[in-house]
């Protein structure tokens, strides 16, 4: 890694904390409503039950998202952002 790339990692770090700690407001923050993961979930033809195993996810945890009864987050947040993006990039980095 460069010098310059690893400064630009650490200053990110160094937002991410401040952001964490309430004194600095993130940029940008996505939120899923529930038509979008169930969006995303039709756009790969796929189950609930299929879709929840492909993303590693309960069905439940999967049907609560599309309820609106909880939020995605953390790494299952970025995966349903690429698959809104790239259906396909999915499929074949899952290999379904």
């Amino acid at each position: 890694m460069k010098n310059k790339e690893f400064k630009e990692l650490l200053d990110s770090i160094g937002q991410a904390r401040k952001i964490h700690a309430g004194k600095l407001k993130a940029a940008h923050v996505t939120k899923f409503n529930p038509v979008m993961v169930r969006s995303i979930r039709l756009k790969l033809h796929a189950s609930q039950a299929t879709f929840a195993h492909m993303i590693g996810v309960s069905v439940d945890t999967l049907q609560n998202w599309e309820q609106g009864r909880r939020r995605p987050d953390g790494p299952a947040l970025a995966l349903l952002k690429v698959a809104d993006i790239n259906p396909q990039a999915v499929i074949k980095a899952l290999h379904m």
